[in-house]
């Protein structure tokens, strides 16, 4: 078994010359095997421990062994003890979720601390059950690919071993562990796979697990083909200009691919295209059964993830982050004071440009972002026009009308929005002395 674990390794790239690594060490047998395994084979290792506080006297009993087990064998031991049911209470998540949140903060903020490799002792009967989990929560080949050898600075060096190989090894070896008592419960899911379904698949073909981890390996090859695919599609469509990333609709409503019967499989293809767009921002797959549905609709409609905010334009599909005209940005425009001259001519082709009269204004000026009900008399015109109004006529966007500065004197008056039109209140006459001049994005 050693020497399938270090060809493993070096077939998967799993791990290089001077590479340091934190084993996530439990206390169960598929742990104290990888740590063994990792030891035995000369690698520069430390050890990490959660304890959850699930399981009374036995969690507390598993952290003892590990401790003991470390001290044995010299090797660092990091302990971290987690109060598992009041994170629960707080986050409203189930205890699974709870403890897997838990510990991959931890794991995540050490190895970045640390540059680690953090070792996971996943094994093949380990990625079956994922697949089976993942296939009922309605996953697609993304979720179906389950668990890869190597994810970033994680690593799983005995994804190819089967549990009872594990097992046996440990045995034959004479490596104690700690049996988790909770590993019979069926009441969790991963344990009622375990437990329930795959003894039917077993019955059904005798090398059903090798079968399943084949299709596994399969889907995980095509995922990485998808997505390569797929980043070349999304880059030939979208438009990025700063934080606003936009797809036209028509993109979205055509097919994907050009066959003679496309035309049926047009819904399906760019639904799962807008889909897997729109995920890398937080939307879920039933926002995106409502955003496709609303392609054709009325435009103006809004979704939201945690921290982005999509809107469907007349024409196209923009995303962009919450909050994003939360900022005063006075101090980016460029102002000048001077008196007028005989031969002073007003600049009037130039919309980044605002020519004002000073004594007309009452200083100090500031920025801000349009608000409801904002009104303001566009030069030229005769009384006042809302700002929506005006930016409706432009045919602006809903990210153009959050991210447009509103230039207001000390009452709040408009003096100009930006790079479009100023206030004819303030506008140069016959009788301007001083012009008070305000330059934009130059």
């Amino acid at each position: 078994m050693i020497e399938k674990f270090r060809k493993y390794i070096e077939n998967q790239h799993l791990i290089n010359k001077g590479d340091r690594i934190l084993v996530a060490l439990s206390g169960g047998v598929d742990s104290m095997v990888l740590a063994e395994l990792l030891r035995r084979c000369g690698y520069d290792i430390t050890f990490a421990h959660c304890n959850f506080h699930l399981r009374g006297k036995e969690s507390d009993g598993d952290e003892q062994f590990v401790r003991e087990y470390a001290e044995r064998v010299g090797v660092k031991l990091f302990v971290r003890q987690f109060d598992t049911l009041e994170y629960v209470e707080t986050q409203k998540v189930s205890v699974e979720m709870a403890a897997r949140e838990l510990r991959y903060a931890w794991f995540n903020d050490m190895v970045n601390a640390s540059g680690q490799l953090l070792a996971l002792a996943h094994h093949a009967d380990d990625q079956i059950e994922t697949f089976f989990i993942n296939l009922l929560r309605g996953s697609g080949i993304k979720g179906l690919k389950a668990m890869q050898p190597c994810n970033g600075l994680y690593i799983r060096p005995l994804l190819w071993a089967s549990r009872e190989e594990i097992k046996q090894f440990a045995v034959e070896n004479n490596i104690q562990w700690r049996d988790d008592s909770t590993n019979s419960d069926t009441v969790y899911l991963r344990n009622k796979i375990r437990h329930d379904l795959m003894p039917v698949f077993d019955s059904i073909k005798p090398d059903a697990r090798e079968k399943i981890l084949e299709s596994v390996n399969h889907l995980a090859a095509e995922n990485q083909l998808y997505r390569e695919l797929l980043k070349e599609k999304i880059s030939q469509i979208e438009t990025v200009d700063g934080v606003l990333h936009s797809i036209q609709k028509f993109a979205l409503q055509q097919p994907v691919i050009s066959t003679e019967r496309s035309e049926w499989r047009k819904p399906v293809l760019s639904k799962q295209l807008l889909f897997e767009w729109i995920r890398s921002f937080g939307f879920s797959f039933s926002q995106c059964e409502s955003i496709f549905a609303a392609l054709d609709g009325e435009p103006g409609k809004e979704f939201y993830s945690f921290e982005y905010q999509l809107v469907i334009e007349k024409d196209s599909v923009d995303i962009f982050p919450k909050g994003i005209n939360a900022i005063n940005a006075f101090n980016a425009l460029k102002v000048s004071q001077f008196e007028r001259t005989p031969n002073f001519s007003l600049l009037t082709s130039n919309s980044n440009i605002a020519q004002l009269d000073y004594d007309k204004l009452k200083l100090p000026l500031k920025t801000r972002f349009w608000q409801q009900g904002d009104r303001f008399h566009p030069l030229g015109m005769r009384g006042t026009k809302l700002v929506s109004d005006f930016f409706n006529d432009l045919s602006f966007t809903t990210f153009k009308k959050k991210t447009t500065q509103i230039l207001v004197d000390s009452n709040d008056q408009i003096v100009w929005i930006v790079g479009y039109r100023i206030d004819d209140r303030f506008k140069i006459t016959d009788k301007t002395k001083t012009i008070y001049e305000i330059k934009f994005g130059e």
